[in-house]
């Protein structure tokens, strides 16, 4: 198997020239890392070409890498059933820079772009229509990105008296703790609270 993908991570790599920047078989799977710009010509490449015939498109999806200047890793996946395989095809982008739309290729794209866009902040040029899909009117952020906080900016309630539904911002019950991750089976360096009772050393 893993044979087989090299040979086609070559055969790919060859025909596309300087749109693929590279290849890897890992875990018997073939992941291709390509230019952005050109990510239409390269999914129709997998597409319509024999020794390909990429004729799913399964998802599109994103990867947060906060620390680097293009800090996300967009990923499309396809399904050959005529090959019986799947190929996995990675490009980078920033924040403020747009990837085109690989509907003209795929329709199917469509609602992956718009969720893409909306748990991520990819925007795609050339879609139709590029608004969110899984959060609600006025959302703010987007919460998969890794500096996204955990108990987001609103929360959404039912409010009994005013009969419908209410957004506030968060209001935590208690403040946020600093955790050293020190395990608690070992012993900490302090006392922890309530545990002096138990050490003999409260009043």
């Amino acid at each position: 198997m893993d044979e087989t993908l090299d040979t086609l991570g070559k055969t790919v790599t060859g025909a596309l020239g300087a749109s693929v920047t590279g290849y890897a078989v890992a875990y018997r799977e073939l992941t291709l890392t390509a230019q952005a710009a050109d990510i239409v010509p390269i999914l129709r490449f997998l597409r319509d070409d024999a020794r390909c015939l990429f004729w799913c498109l399964i998802d599109v999806t994103a990867i947060d890498w906060p620390s680097r200047e293009r800090r996300f890793d967009v990923v499309y996946h396809l399904l050959s059933p005529k090959h019986n395989a799947r190929i996995r095809v990675k490009i980078e982008t920033d924040e403020t820079t747009p990837v085109p739309s690989v509907i003209e290729v795929f329709p199917n794209a469509d609602w992956y772009e718009r969720e893409t866009y909306d748990l991520y902040g990819v925007v795609f040029t050339g879609h139709p229509d590029m608004r969110r899909i899984l959060t609600d009117y006025g959302f703010e952020g987007h919460p998969l990105r890794k500096d996204f906080p955990l108990t987001g900016f609103v929360e959404v309630r039912y409010d009994d008296e005013l009969k419908r539904v209410v957004y506030e911002p968060v209001r935590l019950t208690q403040e946020f703790r600093n955790f050293d991750f020190l395990s608690p089976w070992e012993g900490t360096e302090y006392v922890l609270p309530g545990d002096e009772k138990a050490s003999g050393k409260g009043s």
